[in-house]
């Protein structure tokens, strides 16, 4: 029987007006560096469990953005699916960290994959992550030519962008419930292999007994046959 998924969530945490720096923890307990992050209070959702964790463990206050993606692992014998949103962070710290925290650094992006402990948190920063905080360039041309052209025919207003279509963008709500029932069916459908592993194992050695049994049985026939 797999046991109950546990649901944490936290933050991609850049500081303001500092560059891409990213924040990691250490914690206490294992010294270990990861991004901030921890589980979810009973009743709690999911996104206000996140700010709530990044404040604790990073001291800092932040605004938080759009939803960047979840890691899934199995953690004290149950799955365990960890919901991340990118957030930015104030220059100044405003709060003492938790005790499970003993240290905060703030490093640029490859720094910060270095640094972190696990191999899986280091992936989900490098590939899911990485794109996030890369601003997109604006092509030559495209930035200030509609102006200058609305300017030199005296409208002095730019056009609004096209809205982009439902369909086009999915809610972050939608995608992270899709997270969370994709991790329970991937802990399901291992904990189901392992079960049939278990049991194919079991029946393999009974098997084996049976043959060994039967084995020994006719041995000690033929002896009995020799002897009369």
């Amino acid at each position: 029987m797999t046991g109950k998924t546990v649901e944490a969530a936290g933050g991609i945490v850049l500081r303001k007006h500092a560059g891409k720096l990213i924040a990691v923890v250490q914690r206490a307990k294992d010294d270990a560096w990861v991004l901030p992050r921890g589980k979810l209070k009973r009743g709690e959702k999911p996104i206000a469990a996140a700010r709530r964790e990044v404040v604790e463990e990073t001291g800092h206050r932040v605004e938080v953005h759009e939803y960047l993606g979840a890691i899934t692992y199995r953690a004290g014998g149950r799955p365990k699916v960890v919901l991340f949103w990118r957030m930015e962070a104030d220059t100044e710290s405003r709060h003492e960290l938790m005790p499970d925290i003993i240290a905060v650094d703030w490093l640029p992006l490859k720094a910060a994959i270095r640094r972190l402990s696990y191999p899986l948190e280091k992936l989900f920063l490098r590939h899911a992550v990485a794109r996030a905080l890369k601003k997109r360039p604006v092509k030559p041309g495209k930035a200030g030519a509609g102006n200058a052209g609305a300017a030199k025919a005296g409208k002095g207003k730019t056009r609004p962008r096209k809205a982009r279509s439902a369909k086009a963008v999915e809610p972050a709500k939608a995608a992270r419930k899709r997270e969370l029932a994709k991790a329970r069916e991937k802990a399901r459908a291992k904990e189901l292999a392992k079960s049939r592993a278990k049991e194919k194992k079991k029946d393999k050695a009974e098997r084996q007994r049976h043959k060994a049994g039967h084995k020994k049985n006719k041995s000690k026939k033929n002896k009995n046959k020799r002897k009369s």
